[in-house]
């Protein structure tokens, strides 16, 4: 195999990936639970918190708060890892293929 040629396959795979990966970045994954509603950064930065029923949240139970938004944070996570996944996985498969 020419190296030239593998060389200029594997420029063309890494331009790909951050392509991949600056798209990914940009996107916004929401994560919920019962009351509290989160959106995060692919980069996995927090963009936003919403409670949805205040009204119905006794004030003085913080913990069930802080609880709900532990679990919107990590559905929101889990969506992002799975995107990832799905998205630069191919890539990981891509590279066995130059040895």
């Amino acid at each position: 195999m020419n190296i030239q040629a593998l060389m200029k396959q594997a420029q063309s795979l890494q331009k790909d990936m951050m392509n991949a990966k600056k798209e990914l970045d940009a996107m916004e994954f929401t994560g919920e639970s019962s009351l509290v509603t989160v959106v995060v950064k692919g980069d996995k930065t927090l963009s936003s918190v919403k409670i949805k029923d205040l009204s119905s949240f006794d004030k003085e139970d913080v913990e069930l708060l802080e609880d709900m938004i532990v679990v919107a944070m990590n559905d929101a996570l889990k969506k992002i890892d799975a995107a990832y996944e799905d998205k630069m996985g191919k890539y990981g498969n891509a590279i066995p293929s130059f040895f």
